[in-house]
């Protein structure tokens, strides 16, 4: 689009490009029962599936790819045609292993700017982290230690692979890294919350675990996002703006190491601090 750039007096017209925002609305089905809709978000079009997937996760509905029959855009004959790409419909081949929360019920909608608001409480959170742990989970593994100067590499790392962000400066990102700071998938979006989902969805669809060392995100830490982060078995969340008190709150009861206003020569680590080699 055309738009007008003022530095100091001057001005310019130029062409701008913006971020694409628009709701994806995810209905929700099992054997016994019909495709309903479970949640509205607002998003950035591009791996709408992986968002489905591991926002589904993040709730504690499925645990892999295998809890999956079939996820698709929606043929209702009754969506338009600018309707039918921003409609998934989840089916599941077996009960949820845990119901939807009731906030769901009817119609819901969720900025780009908030993800799960309305949880009810840290215990519910807990419940659906738990719920998608496997029947007869692995004996827990130690929780790996992340150096220092890994940790500090991390928003330059997220920042070079953002590159929608570089052309229109309007998206989040998210991103796992493993212990040694290689990025292991890396996702953008113009909700943060959003992001995450798509990251962690990403490795749910393709059967691949969920708990790498690191979870990076840019912006702050709402509990949104550590919720996510308990749910995906992440060792550290690490961003460049600070976490909330429920976020903190959160992250120790569930083990979490938090780490905030990161930047190349400081940061902040709020939970779990043996878990940052230093």
């Amino acid at each position: 689009m055309r738009v007008r750039e003022v530095t100091g007096s001057s001005t310019r017209d130029r062409e701008d490009r913006l971020a694409t925002e628009e709701p994806l609305e995810i209905r929700l089905a099992w054997p016994g029962r019909r495709a309903e809709r479970l949640s509205v978000t607002m998003r950035t079009p591009g791996h709408d599936f992986e968002l489905a997937a591991g926002f589904l996760f993040g709730e504690g509905v499925l645990k892999s790819a295998a809890d999956l029959h079939t996820i698709a855009y929606c043929n209702d004959h009754t969506l338009s045609a600018d309707q039918e790409f921003n409609v998934v419909t989840v089916e599941l081949g077996r009960p949820p292993l845990r119901e939807p929360s009731a906030r769901y019920d009817g119609p819901t909608a969720g900025s780009s700017a908030c993800g799960v608001c309305g949880k009810q409480s840290v215990d519910e959170v807990l419940g659906a982290a738990s719920a998608a742990q496997r029947p007869t989970p692995e004996p827990r593994r130690k929780p790996r230690v992340v150096t220092a100067d890994v940790i500090a590499t991390l928003p330059d790392r997220l920042r070079e692979a953002q590159r929608v962000f570089s052309a229109t400066g309007g998206l989040h990102a998210a991103a796992l890294f493993d212990a040694d700071g290689t990025p292991v998938v890396v996702r953008e979006d113009i909700g943060r919350h959003n992001a995450v989902d798509k990251v962690v969805g990403s490795r749910v669809l393709a059967d691949l675990g969920t708990d790498l060392a690191v979870l990076c995100v840019s912006g702050r830490i709402g509990f949104e996002l550590a919720q996510k982060a308990v749910a995906a078995g992440v060792d550290v969340i690490a961003a460049v703006g600070a976490p909330s008190s429920l976020t903190v709150q959160l992250a120790e009861r569930a083990g979490l190491c938090t780490v905030g206003f990161l930047r190349e020569d400081r940061f902040v680590i709020y939970t779990e601090p043996d878990r940052i080699g230093v």
